[in-house]
């Protein structure tokens, strides 16, 4: 796992931090909610892909097809 994936994924949740409390701020509480669920949609699909290429790596080390 490269350190670069962490720092990608700390910056994302920092943004969308940001984000959403400007927009809780300016009284844009829905916009927030949408932004939050974006981000964590961003995220999740990041750490899927990740555990994806976990599964084949323990797949390829065992020799199972």
């Amino acid at each position: 796992m490269d350190i670069s994936v962490i720092f990608k994924l700390a910056a994302i949740g920092i943004v969308i931090t940001v984000v959403c409390q400007v927009l809780k701020k300016s009284d844009r509480d829905d916009i927030a909610t949408v932004v939050s669920i974006v981000g964590l949609v961003i995220v999740l699909t990041v750490a899927v892909t990740m555990i994806g290429d976990l599964f084949s790596a323990i797949q390829e080390i065992f020799g199972v097809s």
